[in-house]
């Protein structure tokens, strides 16, 4: 195990979490290293010369380097060695969706097999269905596809219409419904799909392809992901044998939850390997391009974007592998042979919904902003088909609404966590107490290093704990159960949270180099945090006080305000001289580097 120790989910927010117990790609292993560099070697030699072939929706060519990719055991880091795969864990499984995306569409399409393509079976699957599924998918021979969207059913996964009756022998299920937008659908040989069992019990099936009933769609004309299969599946009185029912009737959104939660972090790491790959095109291109006699990297405008893009997914980096290290840790306390299997599965899976939905918002629109900036970058040409950044504009669009909206994710954050709180798993609401207790006596902060670099930044993410505490109480005293109606201020408390979860996860990382490797060594990640904890602090007190005044009026208002004004006053940092420094190292790296 590695990470972490176990934590409550969602206890950053009330506490301080010690640099050393957080997992950072500083600490990858030597097979860590090992997968990284057979993923690349896979994309760069059997990928990437076939890559317009594959955009163009060239599926039997998209079939054979899925075999490939599962014989070089890129398939199967999440899956048991007695079932074909090589149980390397999350860390290995994130860096397998990091390193893959440089294959464009075929990196999507292996994504959504190896995630929520293989992994309902892998984790909720009985002996007999593994034993007769699952090392196909984990060596390629056969590919995963997730069937979970309809028509009138997308974020509101619950209100689907599709529908389960056992057939009078009871060896059957018929099922009838419609699925939509499904990658890999096209030629899945497996679909995991859920229907609602005699109309009210939400539950989870296997389908094979071959199947009596089942039929696809034509595929779907997309903005981006265009060599992907998306298309709509068709179950028509679907005879599906009522072994293939997964994990249990009824529950079947104990494995969608499950499951979307690991893809939502899963689709994080992939935004962080794209965004380094738009960041070094945009760098090679900036050192090329010369206007008015000299190289446009030279520009403080472009070297400002350059600083922001590699700040941002620095970030975006840091919160994935802290994220990966709790997953690792708690998934490592299973037991495998246990009946309650996937039970066990389920609930350690559920304990990071809050971090996985943090990183999913965080990291598709950290790479929206990465991607278009690049475009910027790169002026006309980046307009033009010819370059890849244009591609990766479109693609990245479908990342903010894959695996649930960021609206929906930005409401789960804060829905999980007074989930908790009312539970009494997290001690929110006593902390609240504690913290409107000291406010009155909390004064600005002076920036000072009497404590060692980065001191000040620690102690504003401090603060912002402590603001986020101060105003998700008020909020949820004002509405009490009516908070759930107020989308609103949910938004505007989970924006406060991510980036809570973004400032602090680039802060310890920074904090754990220095004392590896000493401040000279780790300058690069000091000066990411300053600049991004001093600006976003500024930012995140700007959505507390806007909660503040919808809720109150008058008296009440201008003292809560005047509080926030003063317990989070912020020395201002010479962002320029920052991102000077920080464009000029990746500059000179022409790649990103942290």
């Amino acid at each position: 195990m590695l990470g972490e120790a176990i934590r409550i989910g969602g206890s950053f927010l009330l506490e301080d979490v010690p640099a050393k117990d957080v997992f950072t790609p500083e600490d990858f292993r030597e097979e860590h290293k090992m997968i990284v560099k057979t993923t690349e070697d896979f994309v760069k030699n059997e990928v990437m010369p076939h890559i317009e072939a594959l955009e163009h929706k060239d599926f039997d060519l998209a079939r054979k380097l899925i075999r490939q990719a599962g014989e070089l055991g890129i398939l199967g880091a999440d899956i048991e060695e007695q079932y074909g795969g090589s149980d390397m864990g999350s860390i290995a499984s994130l860096l397998i969706c990091e390193h893959s995306v440089g294959s464009g569409s075929l990196g999507v399409t292996l994504n959504a097999h190896t995630g929520i393509g293989t992994m309902p079976l892998a984790l909720f699957g009985t002996k007999n269905q593994k034993d007769k599924y699952l090392s196909g998918l984990a060596r390629g021979e056969m590919v995963g596809a997730y069937a979970l969207t309809e028509p009138g059913a997308g974020t509101d996964a619950l209100s689907i219409a599709t529908t389960a009756t056992l057939t009078p022998d009871g060896r059957y299920y018929r099922l009838n419904g419609t699925k939509q937008f499904i990658t890999n659908g096209g030629y899945a040989d497996i679909i995991f799909t859920y229907a609602k069992v005699d109309g009210d019990k939400f539950t989870c099936f296997l389908l094979e392809r071959g199947f009596e009933g089942i039929s696809t769609g034509p595929e779907e004309k997309k903005m981006g992901i265009r060599g992907t299969s998306t298309v709509s599946v068709i179950l028509e009185d679907a005879k599906v044998p009522a072994e293939n029912l997964i994990f249990e009737i009824g529950k079947g959104h104990t494995v969608a939850f499950g499951i979307l939660d690991l893809g939502r972090f899963k689709l994080s790491a992939g935004c962080v390997g794209v965004a380094k790959m738009a960041i070094d095109g945009s760098v090679k291109y900036a050192k090329e391009r010369v206007q008015f006699g000299r190289p446009i990297c030279q520009n403080g405008l472009i070297k400002e974007k350059i600083a922001e893009m590699a700040t941002r997914t620095y970030m975006a980096e840091s919160m994935v592998y802290r994220t990966g290290g709790l997953l690792e840790t708690i998934m490592g306390t299973v037991d495998h042979g246990a009946e309650d299997l996937g039970k066990q599965n389920a609930k350690k899976l559920s304990e990071y919904t809050i971090e996985c939905s943090i990183n999913k918002v965080y990291g598709s629109e950290m790479l929206a902003y990465v991607a278009d900036e690049a475009v910027q970058i790169f002026g006309g040409y980046g307009y033009i088909e010819d370059y890849a950044v244009e591609r990766i504009y479109r693609d990245c669009r479908i990342f903010r609404i894959f695996e649930g909206t960021n609206e929906i994710n930005r409401i789960i954050t804060i829905g999980w966590l007074m989930r908790k709180a009312l539970k009494n798993e997290l001690p929110f609401f006593s902390e609240a107490e504690r913290v409107k207790a000291e406010l009155p006596g909390m004064v600005p902060l002076t920036f000072s290093t009497d404590g060692g670099v980065l001191e000040y930044e620690a102690k504003l993410v401090s603060r912002a704990k402590k603001m986020f505490t101060f105003v998700a109480e008020a909020a949820a005293q004002k509405h009490g159960l009516g908070l759930e109606q107020e989308q609103e201020i949910l938004g505007r408390l989970s924006d406060i949270a991510i980036e809570i979860y973004a400032m602090e996860s680039g802060l310890l990382r920074a904090q754990k180099s220095i004392h590896a490797v000493g401040e000279e060594q780790s300058e690069a990640k000091i000066d990411m945090t300053r600049l991004y904890v001093g600006n976003t602090v500024t930012k995140i007190t700007e959505y507390a006080r806007q909660i503040v005044a919808t809720m109150e009026t008058d008296q009440v208002r201008d003292d809560r305000l005047a509080t926030l004004s003063r317990f989070m006053q912020v020395c201002p940092i010479n962002g320029i001289e920052l991102r000077r420094r920080i464009a000029d190292r990746v500059i000179e790296a022409e790649k990103f580097m942290s």
